[in-house]
C-alpha cells in the first residue's frame, strides 16, 4: 500500500478501519464484502461515505439482532404459557387424586417420600428432621 495514494495518516486510518468493520460486518451477516476506495479528490466526501456504510452495517446487524431477540422471546413466552397450563392440570390431578385416595393409601404414600418433598403442611407434627448428637460432620 503507497502512502502518497491518501492526503493524510487520516485517511489511511479511516481506509483500514473501514475495510475491518464492512469485511466484519458482512462475514457476521453472511454477504459479501463491499470494497470502497478512496479518491484523492473527494477525501472529504469518502471519509463521509465510508462513515454512513459502517452506520449502515451497524444498523442491519442491530436489526438483525432485535429480530433474533423478538423471535426467541415469543418461542420462550409460548413455552411458559404451555408449562403453565401443564403444572395446573397436574395441580388439579393431584388434588384430585388426594381426596379420591383413603388416608391408609394416603399415609402409605407419603411414608415413601422423602422428608424435603412433603410440603410444610404434609408433615405429620412429630416429625421434626433428625440431629445427630456428635455435632457437625465435617
Amino acid at each position: 500500500m503507497s502512502t502518497d495514494m491518501y492526503q493524510s495518516a487520516m485517511e489511511v486510518a479511516v481506509y483500514q478501519l473501514h475495510n475491518f468493520s464492512i469485511s466484519f460486518f458482512s462475514s457476521l451477516l453472511g454477504g459479501d464484502v463491499v470494497s470502497v476506495k478512496l479518491d484523492n479528490s473527494a477525501s472529504g466526501a469518502s471519509v463521509v461515505a465510508i462513515d454512513n456504510k459502517i452506520e449502515q452495517a451497524m444498523d442491519l446487524v442491530k436489526n438483525h439482532l432485535m429480530y433474533a431477540v423478538r423471535e426467541e422471546v415469543e418461542i420462550l413466552k409460548e413455552q411458559i404459557k404451555e408449562l403453565v397450563e401443564k403444572n395446573s392440570q397436574l395441580e388439579r390431578e393431584n388434588n384430585l387424586l388426594k381426596t379420591l385416595a383413603s388416608p391408609e393409601q394416603l399415609e402409605k404414600f407419603q411414608s415413601r417420600l422423602p422428608a424435603e418433598v412433603l410440603s410444610p403442611e404434609e408433615k405429620s407434627p412429630g416429625a421434626a428432621p433428625a440431629q445427630h448428637a456428635g455435632g457437625s460432620t465435617v
